[in-house]
C-alpha cells in the first residue's frame, strides 16, 4: 500500500442497514443460514482461547472441494474484500494502471488507489473485448455487482489468456458465483497462471459479520499471496463456521433454487415503472429512469414502510437506479406490495 495514497483516499457506500427494524433489501445476503451454525460458533468459541492453526487444512480443503481446485491454491482471508487487497498489493505497483469495470464494486477503484495506482474504467460488459497490454491488472465480477450480469466462462478463460500474452494478471471476484450454478475460474488457475479468484462465504451463507472468504491462485502469484497473506488470517469462527458451511451442499442448492425462482418471480410482477437489468445474482437492478418518483423520494417512501433499498446512484455511470435483493418469498411479497404502493402514490 502506498502510504501517500491513506491520506486521500476516502472510504466508498456500501449496502446494509443497521436498524434492525427494517426489512433489508439493501444489502445482497442470503436472509437464511444453514443449520447448527449456532452450535458450530458456541463450540468455536472455546476453541478461541488458542491461536488457530495458521495453515487451516480444514477450511482449506473445504474450500477448495466447493470451487473445483487443488487445496493447495486456496488462502484464507478475513472475507471476499480481504481476497481482493491481498491480491491487488502483490501485484499492482505505485503508476501502475489497472483495468476498472464500471459500473461495479466501488472497493476496486479505491484499493487500486490506495496501491498508488490508476483504475482505467472500462464498461462491464465491454471489458472482455479490451486490449490488456500496458495494465498490470485486470478486474472482473461475475457476476457484477450492481446489474448482476455474468461473463460466460469460456470467454473469460480466453481473456485470461490474451492478459497472459501481455503479463497481465486477471483477478476474477465471484463473490456471488455461489448462487449460480456457474463453474468457478478456480478450476482452472492451473493452467491460467496468471488468474486470481476472490470468493465470499459470508453472502451465500447469510453471515456477512463473520468475515471468511478466500483466494484461489497457483504458481508466482499463490506463492506471493500465500507469503504475505496475516497470519491467523481467519479466527476460530470464522474458519470452524466457514468450513461446516462450505460442506452443506444440501443448503447451496436450496438457495440457488430459490434465488433462481424468486428472481424470475420479481422480475415479472414488479412495476412497470422499473426497467430491470438482466440478472444472475441474488439481486436486481432498476432503473427508474423518466418515472414521476425519483430515486429519493422512491427510497424515503419504501424506508417510512419499513424496507430498506439500495441507492445504486454511488455506483459509476448509475444515476437513476435501485437496487434490491432477492429474499424469502414472503419478504419479497412485502417488497412488491411497498414498490407498487410508493410508485402509485407519485
Amino acid at each position: 500500500m502506498n502510504p501517500d495514497a491513506t491520506g486521500s483516499v476516502g472510504r466508498v457506500p456500501h449496502g446494509s442497514s443497521d436498524d434492525f427494524e427494517l426489512l433489508d433489501f439493501s444489502a445482497n445476503v442470503n436472509p437464511r443460514v444453514p443449520e447448527d451454525v449456532g452450535e458450530v460458533y458456541a463450540d468455536a468459541l472455546d476453541r478461541a482461547r488458542r491461536y488457530p492453526e495458521d495453515d487451516y487444512p480444514e477450511y482449506r480443503t473445504a474450500a477448495a472441494a466447493h470451487v473445483g481446485c487443488e487445496t493447495s491454491q486456496v488462502v484464507p482471508t478475513p472475507g471476499g474484500l480481504a481476497a481482493l487487497r491481498l491480491t491487488i498489493e502483490v501485484v499492482v505497483e505505485k503508476g501502475d494502471s489497472v483495468l476498472v469495470p464500471y459500473p461495479s464494486f466501488g472497493e476496486y477503484a479505491r484499493e487500486v488507489e490506495l496501491q498508488g495506482a490508476t483504475p482505467e474504467f472500462v464498461p462491464q460488459d465491454a471489458l472482455l473485448e479490451v486490449d490488456p497490454a500496458g495494465h498490470a491488472l485486470a478486474i472482473c465480477s461475475t457476476p457484477n455487482n450492481p446489474t448482476g450480469g455474468a461473463y460466460d466462462v469460456a470467454a473469460l478463460r480466453a481473456f485470461a489468456r490474451r492478459c497472459a500474452e501481455s503479463n497481465t494478471v486477471v483477478l476474477v471476484d465471484e463473490a456471488f458465483l455461489g448462487f449460480t450454478d456457474r463453474d468457478s475460474l478456480a478450476a482452472s488457475v492451473s493452467p491460467l497462471k496468471n488468474v486470481i479468484v476472490a470468493r465470499s462465504l459470508t453472502k451465500l451463507f447469510g453471515l456477512p459479520g463473520l468475515r471468511a472468504g478466500f483466494a484461489v491462485a497457483t504458481g508466482e502469484y499463490g506463492e506471493r499471496l500465500g507469503n504475505a497473506r496475516r497470519a491467523w488470517a481467519l479466527g476460530t469462527p470464522a474458519a470452524r463456521v466457514g468450513t461446516h458451511c462450505l460442506r452443506d451442499r444440501a443448503f447451496v442448492r436450496e438457495t440457488r433454487s430459490r434465488v433462481r425462482e424468486e428472481r424470475a418471480r420479481l422480475v415479472e410482477r414488479l412495476p412497470d415503472a422499473l426497467d430491470v437489468f438482466p440478472s444472475a445474482a441474488p439481486f436486481l437492478c432498476c432503473d427508474l429512469g423518466a418515472s414521476d418518483v425519483g430515486v429519493d423520494r422512491l427510497l424515503a417512501a419504501a424506508r417510512e414502510r419499513g424496507l430498506a433499498l439500495r441507492d445504486a446512484r454511488t455506483f459509476r455511470g448509475l444515476d437513476s437506479h435501485i437496487r434490491v435483493a432477492v429474499r424469502t418469498p414472503e419478504e419479497n411479497d412485502r417488497l412488491l406490495a411497498v414498490l407498487e404502493e410508493a410508485l402509485a402514490d407519485g
